[in-house]
């Protein structure tokens, strides 16, 4: 017996449903069991029966939906057998505890059945706040497509940082504002700012508190760390998006504003929300990235979860690389 791709994983109201493991992956609404890739809220979502994940990743849902999110837990640990599957979790280089998760058919019953890879969300770009991203071999690769147009060249982002700290020395009575989502932006925002060579306290607003003291109890370093409502002498302040168009922001007298992501790539997105200072720092991979882990993972199909798939598979049919959309809706960037 011969198994395709498509008998084993496919879409559905729920999100990627893996039928001879009776799982989801990332799924939109609670299932009995699901599989979740990393923290974020378009990912991991409360409600489950159970649920596996990287350690992290469980601690980090504790953090955001308290410890009764889901009746079971399970940490990824090595390859696992789950039905007629088995899962492994690989580095996804995105946020702290990401991960891809290779799922394996039992070949015993399944004869060459493909491997299939779900990379959720990932990135290439070294981060000091995660582990790197690790190439894993696939026969199907699903991989996101949040920046696949070729006009998404991401600069370096400790370049950026170095720009952020040059607006701080050049305009010193004037706070900077950076918008951050809290999970995995704002810590790398913290640790490019340091690298960068600001050493003094940066502010944060309280909703991204949580999650620094976790990253800091991981071992990551950040430096000295103040709250936003009595920054004293910091400059630098980090809080969701979101908060600048609330009355929390008029605290700050004439601020800075900036906003640390991908899409401020597009300058209009930077005007439509009052961005002086865009800083395009993303925790996605670019189109060349997007496209150079395609060549080099080599998949004999392509599926794209969500993003700009249009543009990707123009590209993979360029390439002769088989591929399809999978249309999934309810995966974009973290909330605000």
């Amino acid at each position: 017996m011969t198994m395709r791709a498509e008998e084993i994983i496919y879409p559905t109201e729920a999100g990627l449903y893996c039928a001879p493991g009776d799982f989801h992956i990332d799924p939109l609404r609670p299932v009995p069991r699901a599989l979740v890739t990393h923290g974020h809220s378009d990912h991991a979502r409360p409600g489950h029966g159970a649920v596996m994940a990287t350690r992290q990743t469980l601690d980090i849902m504790a953090i955001r939906y308290g410890e009764d999110f889901t009746a079971s837990r399970q940490i990824a640990g090595g390859p696992t057998q789950i039905g007629d599957v088995t899962v492994s979790f690989h580095p996804a280089g995105h946020v702290l505890g990401s991960a891809q998760i290779l799922i394996t058919p039992d070949r015993g019953k399944a004869k060459g059945a493909p491997r299939i890879l779900i990379s959720g969300d990932y990135c290439r770009t070294p981060n000091p706040c995660c582990a790197p991203w690790e190439p894993v071999a696939c026969d199907v690769f699903i991989t996101e497509a949040t920046f696949g147009l070729p006009v998404f060249r991401h600069p370096d982002p400790l370049a950026e940082a170095g720009r952020l700290i040059a607006s701080m020395a050049e305009f010193p009575e004037r706070p900077h504002l950076v918008g951050t989502y809290a999970l995995g932006k704002a810590q790398r925002v913290i640790a490019l700012a340091r690298a960068a060579g600001h050493h003094g306290p940066i502010a944060i607003h309280g909703a991204l508190k949580r999650l620094c003291d976790y990253h800091i109890e991981q071992g990551i370093d950040l430096g000295p760390l103040v709250s936003a409502t009595d920054p004293g002498e910091a400059q630098l302040v980090l809080a969701p998006p979101s908060a600048f168009a609330s009355p929390w922001v008029q605290r700050f007298r004439d601020p800075v504003l900036s906003y640390a992501s991908g899409w401020m790539t597009v300058r209009a997105r930077a005007r439509q929300r009052g961005v002086e200072l865009p800083l395009v720092i993303s925790d996605h991979v670019d189109w060349p990235q997007l496209t150079r882990t395609i060549r080099e993972l080599s998949p004999e199909e392509v599926w794209i979860t969500h993003g700009t798939e249009d543009g990707l598979m123009r590209w993979c049919e360029l390439e002769g690389i088989p591929a399809r959309p999978l249309r999934l809706i309810g995966y974009e960037d973290e909330p605000e």
